[in-house]
């Protein structure tokens, strides 16, 4: 069984992500290769040392379409999900959960099947070449319909993936613009989903307040919940969680970019988790807010002085609700216990 210490050097703690958009994960240096690929010009978007550039959540969404649309191709997708698997790898995380949104690689001209080819290829290789290293990876994915597309667009994203099932497709969500809509009118398409044996989750809790949580929670058959943050403004919504033992996929990094919180110290992660409601750690994009899943762990760590045995329980608890099936759960949690 793997060891602690056996993970790549200068990163002690095993670590798993589950919450993280795909084509929100592409690093620079990535990013700077596909365009030279493809003739595109990458100045509107990107400065001189890598950063990518955006002011505001609305500016954000439209910065993170720009960085998407250099990745147009299987091959992207091959490569990106490799460089991103070998990336999480090299800081010690050894489970990663990607969002993949059909409806976006629809308007660059690609088909569902295609960004399953492209997404297959990378992970394979990653997988490959991490288990030659010595320290093996897997990664599940998570079809998301997009918010700001409407709940029709979501009911055919919904049929698309169940009429193409796929191994490494393991769940279904939504992501986009949090402020359209509400979570009951994609109630249709997550039934669809969830009749199919797809695990769901949903972005809430993050710029649509507490609300949007239960409005997820009423309407939707989630497991999880993207971010729920906000939740924390509402002591009744805080309860509802722990006693449901619905798990929040929380993002600090990206919580306090976005402007929600003003630093680590003042995100509400450590008074959820005195709340009794289950929590793990994910980047979400995270080039765009310069984090990393070791950055997420190491920041936090720094921040509120917890031990190892605490920052594992992240690690446990997402694997714990990681849509997998039982066979690889047991799998990926025997790692962890040579450090428990």
């Amino acid at each position: 069984m793997m060891q602690a210490n056996s993970a790549p050097s200068g990163q002690r703690l095993l670590k798993a992500e589950l919450h993280v958009h795909i084509e929100g994960a592409a690093h620079p240096e990535l990013v700077h290769r596909l365009a030279e690929r493809h003739g595109k010009n990458l100045d509107a978007f990107m400065r001189e040392d890598g950063s990518y550039i955006w002011s505001d959540f609305t500016n954000f969404l439209e910065c993170y379409d720009k960085v998407a649309a250099v990745i147009c191709t299987p091959q992207d997708y091959a490569d990106l999900t490799e460089d991103y698997l070998l990336r999480n790898a090299a800081e010690g995380c050894f489970y990663t959960e990607f969002f993949l949104s059909p409806d976006h690689v629809a308007l660059l001209g690609m088909s569902y099947e295609n960004l399953l080819e492209g997404i297959s290829e990378g992970y394979e290789r990653a997988k490959a070449k991490s288990g030659k290293a010595g320290f093996p990876i897997d990664a599940r994915f998570i079809v998301t319909c997009l918010r700001h597309m409407g709940p029709e667009a979501a009911i055919e994203v919904a049929k698309r993936v169940v009429a193409t099932p796929h191994p490494l497709v393991t769940g279904f969500g939504m992501g986009g613009d949090e402020r359209l809509y509400s979570q009951r009118a994609f109630a249709p398409a997550f039934e669809i989903a969830h009749d199919a044996g797809l695990a769901c989750t949903t972005h809430a809790g993050e710029f649509g307040g507490p609300e949007s949580v239960k409005d997820a929670l009423d309407h939707l058959p989630v497991i999880r919940i993207g971010h729920g943050v906000r939740s924390i403004d509402d002591p009744d919504l805080v309860k509802r969680l722990a006693d449901d033992a619905i798990l929040l996929e929380v993002c600090p990094h990206s919580n306090v970019e976005l402007g929600l919180y003003s630093s680590l110290s003042k995100h509400p992660l450590k008074a959820l988790m005195e709340a009794g409601v289950l929590t793990t750690l994910s980047s979400d994009d995270p080039p765009f807010f310069s984090t990393s899943i070791g950055k997420e762990y190491d920041g936090m760590q720094a921040v509120t002085g917890w031990n190892d045995a605490t920052m594992l329980g992240f690690t446990r608890r997402s694997l714990d609700a990681a849509f997998v099936d039982e066979e690889t759960r047991a799998s990926l949690l025997a790692r962890l216990e040579p450090v428990t």
